[in-house]
C-alpha cells in the first residue's frame, strides 16, 4: 500500500484489501452539485500531488451552456489547482474495476481558496462559527423518487414498477410493504453505502409514489455535505442496476409531494455544550436568535435552497411542504420546526431546502442565516402552535424573484463571499433566461387557440 493510501479512511482501505487499486477519480463539486474532474490510473495518481481544472467549470449551467461573467480572464479559462483531500477517499463499488473517488480542495494559482467553489463556501461559513468559539452540527435528511426510465423529456415522469409488477403505490407514508416493493434497489443502496463507509440512520417510505427518505447521523457540516454529494451518485447507480432512475428533482411528478433536504441544526460551545440549552435544560436566547436569523435571512437564501425553476413547484400547501418561515415545536406546517428532543439535542429543522440544491451550498446558506441571527441578536416572531399553512409566505414564488432578493442581502453576501454571489447569480440568471425561451405543453394546450 502506497503512502497516500495509508492516509485514506478505514472503509476505503478495507474495500481494497486483497485487491490492486486500478483507478482514481479526482472530483470536485460544481455549482449544481455535479461531480467534475478526471479519472486516471492509480499509478499516475500516486506520482502527482496536485492536478488542474479550468475555473470555467463554475460558469457551466445545468443545461451544459456557459454563462458570461463579464470578467476578462474568464475567456482564457485559467487553471485552478486541485489538491486531494485523502480523508474523503471512498469506493466506487458500481464500477467494473477497483476504483476510489477522492474529493479535491480547490485553490487559485495565487494560493487562495477558489471563492466560488461550493465546498470552500461551506468551509468559510464553518470557519466563521469557529472564530467565535462555536461548532455547528447538522443532520440532513434526503428525499428522492425512484421512477420508471424516462428517455423522452416530452413524456411525463412515472413511478417505477415494483416487484409486484405494479407502479409504486402513492400516499403510503412509512409503509414497510411499500418499501419492500423496491427492496432490491434499497439493498444495493445499503451495500454501496457500507462499501463507502457511510452510516445510514434509516430509510423510510415518504408520501409520494416511489418516494423514499434517507436520514443521516448528525455531525460535521463539511463531512455530511461530502456524503450527500457522494450519496446522490450512489443512489443513481443503485437505481440503474434495476432499470429505473433515481431523481432528486424538487417536484418530479405532477400531483405528488416534492422532495426536500431538511437540515437539522445545533451549535456547540468550546466545551461541547449545546448553546441552545441552558444548564437547567431551558431554551437560551441563542436558540431564539438562531431562529430569528433564519426567519430574517432565509428569504434571501432561497435562491440557493431552491436553485431551479422546478424548485418552486414544491412550495404548495397541503403537499407536505413548507410555504412559510413560521416556527413551532413539533409542528410540520411551519418552515422552521423544533423537533421533540432532550435539552442536549435541542435543534432547529429547516424544512425549506429542496433535494435539488447543491448540498454544500444548501447547508452553507442555512448555517449562514442562523449565524447572522446569533451575531445580530435577532428575535423571532411568536411561535405558531396551530396549522400555519395560511400564514403569509416569505418565500419567493420563482427563481427570478429569488435571485433579486439574494442580491439585496449584503450581510448574507458578505458571509458567503461576494465573488461567489456574483458567479452564482450570473449562472442562475443564464439558466432562468434560457428557461423563459421554452414554450410549455400547458401554454400550447390552453393559449394556442383560446387567447
Amino acid at each position: 500500500m502506497t503512502d497516500w493510501l495509508s492516509q485514506t479512511p478505514e472503509a476505503a482501505q478495507a474495500y481494497l484489501r486483497g485487491h490492486r487499486l486500478d483507478e482514481v477519480e479526482c472530483i470536485v463539486s460544481d455549482l449544481p452539485g455535479i461531480a467534475r474532474g478526471k479519472a486516471m490510473p492509480a499509478s499516475k495518481f500516486a506520482r502527482q500531488s496536485r492536478f488542474f481544472l479550468p475555473s470555467s467549470i463554475f460558469l457551466q449551467t445545468i443545461t451544459g451552456d456557459w454563462a458570461d461573467d463579464g470578467v476578462d480572464d474568464g475567456a482564457t479559462e485559467p487553471d485552478m489547482i486541485l489538491t486531494p483531500d485523502y480523508g474523503t477517499a471512498t469506493a466506487a463499488p458500481w464500477t467494473a474495476d477497483w476504483t476510489l473517488q477522492v474529493i479535491h480542495d480547490l485553490h487559485l494559482q495565487s494560493g487562495e481558496p477558489v471563492p466560488f467553489a461550493p465546498r470552500n463556501v461551506l468551509k468559510s461559513v464553518v470557519a466563521a462559527y469557529h472564530a467565535r468559539g462555536w461548532t455547528p452540527v447538522v443532520a440532513p435528511e434526503m428525499e428522492f423518487y425512484l421512477v420508471a426510465r424516462n428517455v423522452d423529456p416530452a413524456q411525463k415522469i412515472a413511478p417505477m414498477t415494483g416487484r409486484t409488477g405494479r407502479a409504486a403505490a402513492a400516499r403510503q407514508a412509512y409503509s414497510m410493504s411499500a418499501v419492500d416493493e423496491y427492496g432490491a434497489v434499497i439493498d444495493d443502496i445499503y451495500d454501496f453505502a457500507e462499501a463507502q463507509g457511510f452510516e445510514i440512520d434509516g430509510i423510510t417510505q415518504e408520501g409520494g409514489a416511489g418516494q423514499l427518505e434517507i436520514n443521516m447521523r448528525h455531525g460535521n457540516p463539511v463531512k455530511l455535505a461530502d456524503e450527500i454529494f457522494f450519496f446522490k451518485r450512489l443512489i443513481r447507480e443503485a437505481a440503474l442496476r434495476h432499470d429505473c432512475f433515481a431523481t432528486f428533482m424538487a417536484k418530479p411528478i405532477e400531483g405528488e409531494p416534492g422532495s426536500s433536504m431538511h437540515i437539522h441544526h445545533s451549535v456547540l460551545d468550546a466545551a461541547g455544550h449545546n448553546i441552545f440549552s441552558a444548564p437547567d435544560g431551558s431554551e437560551t436566547p441563542a436558540f431564539q436568535q438562531f431562529i430569528g436569523g433564519l426567519q430574517h435571512h432565509l428569504p434571501s437564501a432561497v435562491a440557493l435552497l431552491a436553485p431551479y425553476v422546478n424548485s418552486y413547484r414544491r412550495y404548495v400547501r397541503d403537499f407536505s411542504a413548507p410555504v412559510n418561515l413560521e416556527w413551532g415545536r413539533d409542528n410540520r406546517t411551519v418552515g422552521l420546526r423544533v423537533p421533540v428532543s432532550d435539552p442536549a439535542a435541542r435543534r432547529v429543522e429547516n424544512r425549506i431546502a429542496g433535494m435539488d440544491c447543491n448540498p454544500y451550498l444548501g447547508i452553507a446558506a442555512s448555517l449562514a442565516c442562523g449565524y447572522l441571527g446569533l451575531v445580530e441578536g435577532r428575535t423571532p416572531r411568536p411561535e405558531r402552535t396551530d396549522v400555519a399553512y395560511d400564514a403569509a409566505s416569505d418565500i419567493s414564488r420563482n427563481l427570478g424573484e429569488a435571485l433579486q432578493t439574494f442580491g439585496a442581502d449584503t450581510a448574507l453576501q458578505d458571509l458567503l463571499g461576494p465573488e461567489f454571489g456574483r458567479i452564482y447569480t450570473t449562472v442562475k440568471q443564464a439558466e432562468y433566461h434560457e428557461y423563459l425561451q421554452v414554450i410549455s405543453p400547458w401554454e400550447r394546450e390552453h393559449l394556442l387557440i383560446n387567447v
